[in-house]
């Protein structure tokens, strides 16, 4: 019996002396700041923010979790924009809201997490460093907690610091493809010859043998299309900011072949696990290419590549592949918008 009036004065003594340490010693709530550079003008990188359909998709607080369920109320961007969300499996939910905008400049979210009253409030400035780099700071003011949650207080700058460092990391590759679209949009001119230099690039594709005959390869380009971007938007979950246009791989004269071999890939930013053995990964090194952009029939895409073909010749450039970026989803009974690109070299 005296055994266990000690543990029991223990514990008093334990219990009362971590009361104290947590009262006199640890902030009810934490205030801190976090900076990051990204290599984005400001404009495309505050749109991203103040959309809360885009925050979502790239936020590692909401990707990290493949349960969480997320309601919109309008309006969807800006000031006066919320969302509800509960992920059933890790027992958490709550709700964000935009309090305050300033167009690229200041946003102000409210952040209710769970069934605390209290919320936490986060201010992210917007500083355009130069044209193409902006600086984004995080200004943080947690909830009140009660003397024993205190001890929360903790880690929460370091749990918050390793989400934006994820976060950050899914944001650059979400502008990434998208300035890439963007640029490759407002750089169109039409049945113009033009050279340019290609990065490296990482495809997930498919390997097809088709045949070559009137339609039936256009229509097997947009099966393949439609299987490849059901595997990478539904069975990966892949949004369609994080990857680029579609590109078919193929020898640059077998259009006069009754049987076409082609790759047809979607630029992805890295590696992972595949769950289905038909598609795979190419890596494409850097090259110089001739350039077309060519609208109209699927068919009608010989000629454009018979003038590249042309040049390399007149140029005296041996090349290798074309390649055939669909600027615009393939679909059939529709014109294709594409870019068609001979790798040349010496």
């Amino acid at each position: 019996m005296r055994f266990f009036k000690i543990i029991a004065v223990l514990a008093v003594l334990m219990i009362g002396a971590y009361t104290v340490s947590m009262y006199y010693f640890v902030e009810e709530s934490k205030n801190f700041r976090i900076e990051k550079e990204i290599d984005y003008p400001v404009e495309k990188v505050f749109s991203q923010f103040n959309n809360l359909q885009h925050f979502t998709r790239w936020n590692n607080f909401f990707t990290s979790s493949k349960t969480i369920d997320i309601d919109y109320y309008t309006p969807y961007e800006g000031q006066g924009s919320s969302i509800s969300y509960a992920d059933p499996k890790n027992e958490t939910g709550g709700e964000m809201f935009i309090r305050y905008e300033n167009p690229n400049k200041t946003l102000r979210y409210q952040l209710f997490e769970d069934r605390n009253e209290n919320p936490t409030l986060v201010d992210v400035k917007f500083k355009a460093v130069s044209a193409e780099k902006t600086k984004i700071t995080w200004m943080v003011h947690t909830p009140k907690l009660s003397v024993l949650q205190r001890v929360e207080n903790f880690w929460t700058e370091d749990r918050f610091a390793e989400n934006i460092d994820k976060s950050m990391l899914n944001l650059k590759n979400v502008l990434g493809n998208k300035v890439e679209k963007d640029n490759q949009m407002a750089a169109i001119r039409y049945d113009s010859i033009m050279v340019e230099n290609e990065e490296e690039k990482l495809l997930l594709g498919i390997n097809v043998s088709a045949s070559n005959k009137k339609e039936s390869l256009y229509k097997n380009i947009v099966m393949n299309y439609n299987k490849m971007y059901n595997y990478i938007t539904m069975d990966l979950g892949k949004k369609d900011d994080e990857f680029g246009f579609p590109v078919l791989i193929t020898d640059a004269d077998n259009y006069k072949d009754k049987e076409v071999s082609y790759f047809l890939g979607i630029p992805l930013s890295k590696k992972f696990g595949l769950t289905d053995n038909n598609f795979s990964f190419r890596s494409l090194s850097p090259t110089q290419n001739y350039i077309m952009y060519y609208k109209g029939n699927y068919a009608g895409r010989t000629k454009a590549i018979q003038q590249l073909i042309q040049k390399a010749k007149k140029e005296e450039m041996r090349f290798n592949d074309i390649r055939q970026t669909f600027i615009e989803r393939p679909a059939e009974d529709q014109e294709v918008n594409m870019k068609l690109s001979l790798s040349v070299f010496k």
